[in-house]
């Protein structure tokens, strides 16, 4: 994407959003000497991932665990925080029919929660799915209740997602839940409650994060600000409260942009874009106007928004989950952090505690329309609805509402987002990146992963962004492109394109896949039961032709022994063909009979292999419904 007649020197990359992708990718532009200016709306950096004060406390927007398994990320984590990126001990449950169920589940507390009853008939419910599951699976409803049964997919899915997105199950893309909870099944959630505390701890000896996590002292917030500190250090840009209000267009690509910053207008012009701004958005700030198919395409793509109602609480231990899930269908709450068990600095006082009380809307509903007063007053008598919390307790609060927190996933979006990515992949030099910026439920690392590709393609490489978790393996298990780019990133020099070299790489190893796919790949049973069979065949009747046609004693006794087991064969013309026949039946049996042991043996290996990783993907799937 480097432009032939520019040096390094005369590039300028502008960025719309100052949120994990976006600052990413000045981080990295700065580090390879490259200069960029960051446009953001607001008036803070984070984006989600931001951290906000009030009166001292601190809160995070949603709660953001910092995990990953692409090095790359995890090293600039690293040499961001340093010692203030910390290790916290988790613990989460989930609050349904008045009980709390720990999570990861635990059979006896699982049991005694639900009744005896209750779990026979939701052991009933998945048998019966699995014997007639619901084809085709269009539906966030269809995947899960055919992996769980309907009944347990009532308990513990439908509630809290519906809260979440706002609309029906039936009416949530399935991709949103392979993406999200693939690997997941009914014997895992079993498998993973019957395991106890010492098994637990050897199988998670590679590292998980189902008992801890890392997470920045002050919060999220700590870790962009300080990116954003570098990055201005580094000579380059960051503008808050630039609203982006037109994008430039040529046949060529992006020329500028118009934004408006404390009233005033003004152009700003580079040679290469990344935005994270919502896709929906830029589509409707282009100038000129895209084609109607694809403004209309833009509507139809849409946002679940996000609130949360803060309370002080005076009082110095509560619950230690780090949150809770809250299925009961009677609050409009649908989750609660305890930012003092995210880190005690997060809380001034350590005598009070602080509770982030999360709410899902649209924005303009009337949930996201109530002031301020109404909103601490409806989670001050919801937490005692739960007997959570005494209301008198609670000290003072605060509410944050955050716009256009999820992409979301309905049974229109794709081909929408299709339609919308053929019109930009036109402009060369305006690249895609982030969350909202594709319109893909992004975690933070893959977020940054693509910002990190981004500036790999400005500086020479060709990527495919959208490549990055579509594989639709679950979010701590990368897939093998993530992998790939991140070993790639993690090896390249950071200031010289090395696009000769990234295409070797990645051929070798996708060279080395395709071998390990093939050495897996299924025996075609009747194909190899016929091959082996004609070479049988084929042997014996050459043999005995050769013997006949050198003159050799009809009665050899070496051949003439086949007989006694090949009845009728001699060495002869007709004995040969009685020879092929017999040698091709049995070699055909042989070979489909081998074939079958092989595939068998490997489906058993395969199965246990998935199961394994089945069991260590379901350590947080609650964490992403």
């Amino acid at each position: 994407m480097n432009t032939s007649n520019q040096t390094i020197n005369d590039w300028k990359v502008v960025i719309i959003g100052a949120g994990p992708a976006g600052l990413t990718a000045a981080y990295e532009l700065c580090k390879a000497g490259v200069k960029s200016v960051v446009v953001e709306k607001d008036t803070t950096v984070g984006g989600l991932a931001r951290t906000v004060d009030f009166n001292g406390y601190l809160f995070d927007i949603g709660g953001h665990r910092f995990f990953t398994k692409v090095k790359p990320v995890e090293e600039m984590w690293n040499e961001i925080l340093g010692s203030d990126f910390i290790k916290r001990k988790r613990l989460s449950r989930i609050y349904y029919d008045k009980n709390f169920y720990y999570y990861p589940l635990r059979i006896s507390n699982a049991l005694l929660n639900l009744g005896i009853v209750n779990s026979i008939l939701v052991l009933i419910s998945y048998v019966r799915s699995q014997l007639y599951p619901e084809k085709p699976e269009l539906t966030f409803e269809q995947w899960v209740s055919n992996r769980f049964g309907k009944r347990l997919y009532e308990i513990f899915f439908k509630t809290y997602t519906e809260k979440v997105w706002g609309i029906s199950c039936a009416e949530i893309s399935a991709d949103w839940a392979s993406q999200r909870i693939k690997g997941l099944s009914f014997y895992t959630a079993l498998r993973a409650a019957l395991l106890n505390q010492k098994n637990n701890a050897q199988e998670n000896s590679i590292k998980t994060l189902i008992d801890s996590f890392h997470y920045p002292r002050y919060g999220p917030g700590m870790m962009w600000n300080e990116v954003k500190s570098r990055v201005t250090d580094g000579g380059s840009e960051v503008l808050l409260g630039a609203d982006v209000e037109k994008i430039y267009l040529s046949d060529n690509g992006v020329t500028g942009l118009q934004i408006n910053k404390d009233g005033k207008r003004e152009l700003i012009d580079g040679t290469h874009y990344i935005s994270s701004m919502p896709i929906r958005e830029l589509i409707q700030k282009l100038s000129p106007l895209a084609p109607t198919p694809v403004m209309e395409a833009a509507t139809r793509l849409n946002y679940r928004d996000f609130l949360t109602v803060i309370l002080i609480i005076n009082q110095k231990d509560m619950f230690q989950d780090n949150w809770i899930y809250i299925h009961d269908p009677n609050v409009r709450m649908g989750r609660i952090q305890n930012f003092k068990n995210w880190s005690p600095d997060m809380v001034p006082d350590q005598n009070k505690t602080c509770l982030g009380l999360e709410y899902f809307c649209f924005e303009g509903d009337g949930l996201w329309g109530m002031s301020d007063k109404d909103l601490i007053a409806l989670g001050k008598g919801e937490l005692a609805s739960l007997r959570l919390v005494d209301e008198s307790l609670v000290e003072n609060g605060t509410v944050v509402r955050m716009p256009k927190a999820y992409p979301v996933y309905d049974s229109t979006y794709l081909e929408s987002l299709e339609l919308i990515k053929q019109f930009l992949s036109t402009f060369s030099n305006l690249q895609l990146v982030g969350r909202n910026g594709m319109h893909k439920y992004n975690n933070q690392d893959h977020s940054m992963l693509t910002a990190m590709l981004a500036v790999r393609n400005i500086l020479g490489s060709n990527y495919d962004l959208w490549e990055v978790n579509t594989d639709k393996e679950y979010h701590e298990d990368v897939s093998q492109a993530e992998t790939l780019y991140a070993d790639e990133l993690s090896t390249l020099g950071t200031t010289q394109p090395s696009h000769p070299r990234l295409v070797t790489m990645r051929s070798e190893k996708l060279a080395s896949l395709d071998l390990v796919i093939k050495a897996f790949a299924k025996m075609d049973k009747f194909a190899f039961a016929v091959a082996v069979g004609s070479a049988a065949g084929l042997a014996i009747l050459l043999s005995t032709f050769w013997l006949i046609l050198t003159g050799v004693d009809s009665r050899d006794p070496n051949f003439n022994l086949l007989g006694q087991y090949f009845i009728g064969y001699t060495v002869s013309v007709r004995g040969s063909f009685i020879g092929l026949g017999y040698c091709f039946l049995w070699g055909f049996i042989f070979g489909w009979s081998y074939a079958y042991l092989r595939n068998l043996c490997i489906s058993v290996y395969l199965n246990w292999v998935k199961r394994q990783v089945e069991s260590r993907s379901f350590k947080d799937f609650l964490d992403h419904i």
